[in-house]
């Protein structure tokens, strides 16, 4: 089968992160600098070869000072390693328009392997001619297994940041 070459359009796509503060609610976040590029057959996709890689100094959670903090060496170290890259190892449909993608994320010079969800929700040719398919990953990583260590401790016993950071991606791919 002949494999076609996609790629995200960023304008159409968001990286998406939650992460638990203070216990109670989620601070949400994106990176808006960001590329990811696919190799499939366009029937099936199974099998499909996925690379993705953001700028981790584009993070935004609205907040400056916090989006410093995120850059800083507490936490993304954005300086020494300003990518956060995704290589995936396995693409294979797990029923109808599920998937389960595996792969290895790089994030702070630390490499994991990671199982994301994956659901493909649709397939377009635009008024302009282009074949576009959408996706929408979910997955989620420990922080501290990437040496995001910073924490502070609340009055009651608790943490500022939990440990879990959830991840959601809704990708809008171009078939080139």
């Amino acid at each position: 089968m002949a494999k076609s070459k996609w790629a995200i359009d960023p304008v159409h796509s968001e990286i998406i992160f939650k992460v638990r503060h203070m216990m109670i609610t989620n601070v949400t976040g994106t990176f808006d600098r960001f590329s990811a590029e696919m190799e499939a057959d366009e029937n099936d996709f199974s099998g499909a070869s996925i690379s993705f890689e953001a700028d981790v100094a584009s993070v935004n959670t609205r907040n400056e000072q916090r989006d410093a903090h995120l850059r800083s060496n507490e936490f993304f170290e954005a300086e020494q390693f300003p990518k956060l890259s995704f290589k995936s190892s396995s693409f294979k449909n797990v029923g109808g328009d599920s998937f389960e993608l595996i792969g290895t994320i790089n994030l702070r010079g630390k490499s994991k392997e990671m199982n994301l969800k994956v659901e493909k929700t649709g397939k377009v040719v635009d008024p302009w001619g282009q074949t576009r398919i959408g996706f929408e990953i979910e997955g989620s990583i420990n922080r501290s297994e990437f040496g995001l260590l910073w924490n502070a401790a609340t009055e009651d016993g608790g943490v500022a940041l939990s440990e879990e950071v959830k991840l959601r991606v809704t990708a809008q791919m171009l078939k080139q």
